[in-house]
């Protein structure tokens, strides 16, 4: 009698467990495309006339949207290769949209999108036009613009400097680099005089390493006559640059001048952060990895991690037991990168079979 009900217990037991890998089954094949592309806060107006068509507006919207997600995720140069393409196809691509806001005033129709572009589908549009795109990171670059007045041999950094009080009024919203401008500090003033003959070889560490960013770019704007050469020294995730940019007939009396030119700088800064981010999707690296099936909370963090993780290109279960959950992820980068990755979360996978398992 003993031995029939663990028999029974046993049957329950493998049900219940059958029972709720199903449930994370479907739960995981919800999920896996991975997060979508947000682009919010779309704003179009249209006059109310007689013509008027609320969904020609919500197609420029759908334009707009991709338009903005292209400045974002690819470099200015790659933004040319796209050209025109149909609307479609960009609605295609498109998971989902949301009108946040509509009204009409004086005869106008306003309205405020929301669009959620599949992440998978822009990947794929993308490697057919031979276009790695980046993951849209923010981030926080410490940025000091120093006029170099080669005529009287003099250095501008704070009053006066066209640069420091313009460049933080010059903004996209697709831009993903926030910058922070030093605080006014005469002994930085100081010891950058000092530092005149040697300007171009000096690393600018006494100063940066006064703010908490680790990141900075140095902006030294040479002034002779009407030609102006901008030396940028980058220097991001340990990656150090120079970029050197020449603008002639320019006017750094003049506003309009000084914003294209501010214009132009954060184009190649945006470039380089872009470059720094890019995620190759020609490499789709097969991973198999499997989870014990009563670890439940482990399965959504890892899941939802996966979700997360811009260069997961998909996942999903391949089967199930009584013991585990087997999973296949589809990554654009090598092991390394998503071991790094995983571990830097928390998860920790023993990598002596093929199919992984995470501890």
């Amino acid at each position: 009698m003993a031995f029939k009900y663990k028999i029974i217990h046993s049957k329950l037991l493998y049900i219940f467990l059958t029972y709720i890998s199903l449930i994370l089954f479907f739960f995981s094949t919800t999920k896996v495309e991975g997060k979508a592309f947000e682009i919010n806060n779309i704003e179009i107006t249209m006059p109310f006339e007689m013509e008027f068509n609320k969904n020609k507006v919500i197609d420029d919207g759908f334009r707009q949207a991709f338009s903005q997600l292209m400045s974002i995720i690819i470099s200015s140069s790659d933004k040319k290769k796209i050209g025109e393409i149909r609307l479609n196809e960009i609605k295609g691509m498109i998971e989902s949209f949301s009108i946040r806001e509509e009204k009409f005033i004086d005869e106008t129709y306003y309205v405020n999108l929301g669009v959620s572009f599949n992440k998978k589908k822009i990947f794929n549009y993308l490697e057919k036009k031979n276009i790695f795109p980046s993951t849209p990171v923010k981030k926080k670059i410490l940025f000091i613009p120093i006029i170099i007045d080669e005529k009287k041999k003099d250095l501008i950094v704070f009053s006066n400097n066209k640069f420091f009080d313009t460049w933080l009024n010059v903004k996209e919203n697709f831009h993903l680099i926030e910058y922070i401008l030093p605080t006014e500090d005469l002994e930085d003033l100081k010891l950058l005089k000092d530092r005149y003959d040697v300007i171009e070889q000096y690393n600018f560490k006494e100063i940066t390493d006064k703010y908490d960013l680790g990141d900075s770019i140095i902006a030294l704007i040479f002034k002779r006559d009407d030609e102006v050469r901008i030396l940028s020294r980058i220097s991001i995730m340990g990656n150090v640059v120079l970029k050197n940019q020449t603008f002639l007939n320019a006017d750094l009396k003049n506003s309009k001048e000084v914003e294209n030119i501010i214009k132009d700088l954060q184009i190649v800064y945006e470039d380089f952060w872009r470059k720094l981010n890019q995620v190759n999707t020609s490499i789709k690296l097969p991973l198999y990895i499997k989870l014990n099936s009563t670890e439940n909370q482990k399965i959504l963090n890892f899941e939802k991690f996966l979700t997360e993780m811009d260069l997961i290109y998909e996942f999903f279960i391949s089967k199930y037991d009584i013991n585990y959950i087997y999973y296949q992820v589809i990554f654009n980068g090598t092991p390394s990168i998503f071991l790094k990755a995983m571990s830097d979360k928390g998860f920790d996978f023993n990598t002596q079979n093929k199919t992984w398992i995470l501890k």
